[in-house]
């Protein structure tokens, strides 16, 4: 890390005192370097008007956050914590990419005029379009989970994503050669890399999540396969019939379901982080929702539980969340120093367990739990994500049609 982080400082001190160059408006291919073996790709576009669009798949995030210094270059995300520090030509981009609260550092590069995020040397000789029953960390007692992996090919190309318990692996984009699937996915602070072996009927591999996490994984194609429902997994404890808890808001002032904002109103508590891409597409769908809906028997509070190891960088990190989406509703900081689920279990003890973020539990008009919906199926899952918005809204519905005892 201190290596990394040297060097990082090294190329900013070099480059003081030049004439800030610009960059070359057009396509570029980026990687982020895993080892001596392995890298993960992505595709780019940049303007004239020093904005960036990294590309997966259908997917474009736009970077505005744009510094250049002599040829020295800082990108930074509109939400998640996670910063490019390098140097630059017009063609080329060198550096490191750090996310500090994590102390992780990841060497970069970026060059102009490539749209190709794999090399293709040969045609597949296999067919991976459809459903796959996915098993990560297959052979750990302890770390082994299940997933939906959905995939569409045409020629070469594969696109899809993969479904966990949890939520999903967002836009997955990348090629098949001979038997060799390699996809990968980088929204500007989550750098995804999955390579396998196929068959015709299955396939095994390895995860990657940058430089700082790997695991196996073993999938077999299964067009009928489904996750178990997520309105199963997580629930109250026995003898718990609401929810509680007091948290600060972003303007330090304690917030309680017990406030009279709350009282005799339908009300979704949001358990989520603003460094959780799944939380991200969640926050962008509630957002909408709760402007287009617009009603004063309705309301939203999010939770959040941040990594960050301090209050005042996890409010920094909350308030940016809220300015970059326009987020109507209070988000409280409920943790800070890390986002352990177990320790954030302790701080809502009536669940039987936090399984994942984003959860979103459904109050009632009563105050009464009337459903907790673990994960989110977001953009990049199709039909789930229209399937999900379509149930939301009519469960939302009845809901507020329901008159108070």
């Amino acid at each position: 890390m201190r290596k990394f982080v040297l060097m990082a400082v090294l190329l900013l001190v070099i480059s003081c005192g030049k004439e800030t160059q610009t960059l070359k408006e057009g396509s570029w291919r980026a990687v982020l370097t895993i080892d001596e073996e392995r890298e993960i790709p992505f595709l780019m576009s940049y303007k004239k008007d020093a904005t960036m669009t990294f590309i997966n798949a259908e997917e474009r995030v736009e970077i505005t956050d744009i510094k250049l210094f002599g040829d020295s270059i800082y990108i930074e995300h509109p939400v998640f914590e996670g910063v490019f520090k390098g140097v630059f030509s017009s063609e080329t981009i060198n550096g490191v990419f750090i996310k500090p609260s994590l102390d992780r550092v990841m060497p970069f590069s970026m060059k102009f005029g490539n749209d190709a995020r794999f090399e293709i040397r040969s045609v597949p000789n296999r067919i991976i379009n459809g459903s796959w029953e996915m098993v990560f960390s297959p052979y750990s007692k302890t770390e082994k989970y299940i997933a939906k992996g959905i995939f569409v090919q045409t020629g070469n190309r594969i696109t899809g994503t993969i479904r966990t318990t949890t939520g999903d692996y967002r836009y997955l984009d990348g090629v098949l050669v001979n038997d060799s699937l390699k996809l990968s996915s980088f929204d500007g602070a989550h750098a995804f890399l999955f390579e396998a072996k196929v068959t015709d009927s299955a396939m095994n591999g390895m995860f990657y999540s940058g430089n700082h996490f790997k695991e196996p994984f073993a999938a077999v194609l299964n067009n009928q396969y489904e996750l178990p429902a997520a309105d199963s997994l997580t629930f109250t404890k026995e003898g718990f019939d609401v929810i509680e808890f007091t948290f600060n808001d972003t303007e330090g002032n304690p917030v309680s379901l017990s406030d009279e904002r709350f009282k005799n109103k339908v009300v979704l508590v949001q358990i989520m982080g603003t460094w959780c891409p799944n939380c991200l597409d969640e926050t962008k769908y509630f957002t909408e929702f709760y402007k287009r809906l617009n009603r004063d028997d309705f309301e939203i509070v999010a939770l959040a539980f941040e990594y960050a190891k301090t209050e005042i960088s996890a409010m920094k990190s909350i308030n940016k969340l809220k300015k970059s989406l326009g987020i109507p509703y209070p988000i409280l900081l409920a943790q800070s120093g890390s986002s352990d689920k177990k320790k954030a279990n302790e701080k809502l003890p009536m669940l039987n367990h936090i399984l994942s973020y984003p959860t979103t539990i459904f109050i009632d008009k009563e105050g009464e739990i009337r459903r907790i919906h673990t994960g989110f199926n977001g953009p990049a899952t199709g039909d789930e994500y229209i399937k999900f918005v379509g149930e939301f809204e009519i469960f939302i519905n009845e809901l507020l049609e329901e008159e108070i005892k």
